[in-house]
């Protein structure tokens, strides 16, 4: 099933709603990743779709990519730990140009241990960025964390962070978020999909190619505040070719 821009976008902004922590998915047991697309026929592209996220990205091809250049706002809006991930929501928090387009962030959220990885290597965290643009299409700027020096903008959102299923907090203290980005910003890209259901393809992924650090403590709270991992297997790049 093919599921449009528009539709996606509005899929991706309602994943704060309290109702899909009861999602028929799960990251483990009978609904776990490798039968996703057993569970509705909504979901068959998880299983059935030819360009999947995440992938392992291995031998990129150098298309000489400039560094992402962002733009911050402090706008955070709310936060929610939905069963699923711990996610924050935002208004026109951050945006960059790509392709003759302008890309605005709408929400971002976590996932422990990482779920793309890097020349074979996992990640402990990794922060996925959710853009769209005027079309609704969406891109995914993916940042790696490593374990290292706190970072204060991940305190600040594991202080703010609500129960498990609760509904979306309101977030009252601004977000630095370029802490949460590293220095350098280059990245990989590559064609892809969401990375839970429905698993919808045509999704731009950028994946950032230097970590930010986070402290032991700071990726132990991670963990323990989702109570289990939430990363998606890699999936086969089917031909698929990653640009540097």
């Amino acid at each position: 099933m093919q599921t449009t821009p528009t539709a996606l976008l509005a899929l991706v902004l309602a994943c704060t709603a309290p109702a899909l922590a009861e999602e028929q998915w799960s990251y483990e047991g009978r609904a776990a990743p490798p039968h996703w697309g057993e569970l509705s026929e909504r979901w068959q592209t998880c299983s059935k779709g030819m360009y999947q996220s995440p992938v392992d990205i291995q031998h990129p091809i150098a298309g000489h990519l400039p560094p992402l250049q962002l733009s911050f706002y402090p706008r955070a809006k709310s936060i929610v730990n939905n069963g699923h991930t711990v996610q924050v929501t935002v208004e026109d928090e951050e945006d960059f140009l790509l392709d003759d387009q302008r890309w605005t962030l709408k929400q971002f959220h976590f996932h422990v241990p990482s779920e793309n990885h890097i020349q074979g290597r996992g990640f402990p965290l990794e922060i996925h960025f959710v853009h769209a643009n005027a079309h609704g299409e969406l891109a995914v700027v993916a940042v790696m964390a490593v374990a290292g020096a706190a970072n204060p903008a991940l305190e600040s959102i594991l202080g703010a962070l609500p129960p498990p299923r609760d509904p979306p907090q309101k977030l009252q203290q601004k977000l630095l978020l370029t802490q949460l980005y590293p220095g350098d910003r280059h990245y990989y890209r590559f064609s892809g999909s969401l990375t839970t259901p429905p698993c919808s393809e045509g999704v731009i992924w950028l994946v950032m190619k230097q970590p930010i650090a986070a402290s032991a403590a700071q990726l132990a709270r991670f963990a323990t505040a989702l109570a289990h991992a939430n990363n998606r297997p890699l999936q086969p790049l089917h031909g698929r070719q990653i640009v540097e």
